[in-house]
């Protein structure tokens, strides 16, 4: 039985944008684990379920799917955005 777990998008770090930060994610929790390939070295599995990432907009449509689909799933609950309200003069003191 597989389990997945649905998630918002967090904010890219390296960018002032939130775009598609309001999207949920399903996203498959590994069911093996990954290891080495002998010839190349790069990890692998033949689990190909951690390539499948589905976005919806909705967290309840993202629940309906995997409730439809029979998939365990978890809801990772998105963080508290944080305002740090700062005035141009706090950088002089």
């Amino acid at each position: 039985m597989s389990t997945a777990r649905i998630y918002q998008r967090p904010k890219n770090a390296m960018q002032s944008g939130r775009f598609r930060t309001d999207r949920w994610v399903l996203e498959y929790n590994p069911g093996e684990q990954q290891r080495p390939d002998p010839l190349t070295g790069w990890a692998g599995s033949g689990d190909t379920r951690n390539q499948l990432r589905l976005n919806f907009p909705t967290l309840e449509a993202a629940q309906d799917y995997a409730t439809r689909e029979g998939i365990a799933f978890h809801v990772v609950p998105a963080p508290q955005r944080k305002l740090k309200l700062q005035a141009y003069a706090d950088n002089f003191r």
